[in-house]
């Protein structure tokens, strides 16, 4: 085997912090170094829990620890929304290689502006879209970018959650603490299904949204949200709430001319339900239902990251694709204007 890649963390209050960093230490060609975490409170908190993922890490005191050894080639940016993009710009500039969770941030010229630097110095930039090696959401790419489902003529994206007023564990991941982006529960999570709906459909040309306070004791917290994407010849709509019971109906369905799918939960995934106007490629007319393999979060991912890392592959998205899903996310945010 070749030498393993030395890794580190930056960062440990995104929601995926805890899942990331497992996977990471996990891959057989990875050494992880360590963990930063900026909050000397949050790392207390972590270190007080009793959770062996965060006992038995190394933690750096200061990031030029990490940033400055020049061993550590690639390191994942895993903190809160609101500070996560100026993590990733000191790990760009340090010339590290990121995985970098979602969202970008919500400053796209500031993102723009590390994307350029990275494209300069031939680094990767891989955003945590964790449902890019999800085997449903594969197979409807598939179909949908092959021409087998005719004309896609309309794509349907439902994602919502529930989360509580306040998370006692991590604040910021409560609706309280989430509050601080206008649009809420569609900036934290509106970037998963955008990240799918632009790999189909590619830019959008109008973006509509719709942002409400249906729910929530904190006013300011937009808990049910919608947002409208017109193309020439398609519409796609993206409706995430952080106020629907669990377990969550999480959906997303494709419609084209000569046929559609549909899944429904995506995790664990149910069957894939595809329906052909016409028997094709060993698929009989009507509606098919395929079996979909459950598969972890984060580990197909970062597995594509590190073969891109050795050379052994190309990125599964282009810088270009990463940079027109935040573009678009800021678009629906109101971040940036239609």
């Amino acid at each position: 085997m070749s030498a393993m890649l030395k890794m580190a963390q930056y960062g440990t209050k995104h929601g995926h912090a805890q899942g990331v960093y497992e996977v990471m230490s996990a891959h057989p060609e990875v050494h992880m170094a360590g963990i930063y975490e900026p909050d000397p409170a949050r790392k207390a908190q972590l270190l007080a829990s009793g959770n062996p993922t965060w006992m038995n890490a190394h933690w750096f005191d200061d990031p030029v620890e990490f940033l400055d050894d020049p061993d550590i080639i690639a390191v994942s940016s895993e903190g809160a929304n609101r500070e996560s993009l100026g993590h990733t710009e000191q790990i760009i500039a340090a010339g590290k290689h990121v995985f970098y969770d979602k969202p970008a941030g919500d400053d796209f010229t500031r993102f723009g502006r590390i994307v350029e630097e990275a494209r300069q110095k031939s680094l990767l930039i891989q955003m945590g879209y964790m449902f890019r090696n999800h085997d449903g959401f594969e197979r409807i790419a598939e179909f949908a970018r092959s021409g087998f489902l005719g004309h896609v003529f309309q794509v349907r994206a439902h994602m919502s959650t529930w989360i509580p007023e306040q998370n006692p564990d991590n604040p910021v991941l409560g609706r309280l603490g989430l509050a601080h982006n206008s649009a809420g529960i569609m900036y934290d999570l509106g970037g998963h299904m955008l990240d799918q709906i632009v790999w189909l459909l590619g830019r959008p040309d109008r973006v509509t949204s719709f942002m409400q306070n249906s729910a929530s004791e904190k006013r300011e917290f937009m808990d049910n949200t919608l947002t409208v994407l017109e193309y020439a010849r398609a519409i796609a709509t993206v409706d995430i709430a952080a106020v629907e019971p669990q377990p969550m109906a999480r959906r997303f369905e494709v419609y084209g001319t000569d046929g559609s799918a549909i899944m429904e939960p995506m995790e664990p995934p149910g069957g894939l339900r595809l329906t052909l106007l016409k028997a094709k490629d060993g698929y009989p007319a009507g509606v098919s239902v395929i079996k979909l393999e459950d598969r972890p979060r984060y580990v197909g991912g970062f597995a594509a990251f590190v073969r891109s890392i050795r050379g052994e592959a190309e990125p599964e998205r282009s810088l270009e694709h990463e940079l027109q899903v935040q573009e678009t996310l800021m678009r629906v945010t109101g971040a940036l204007a239609d």
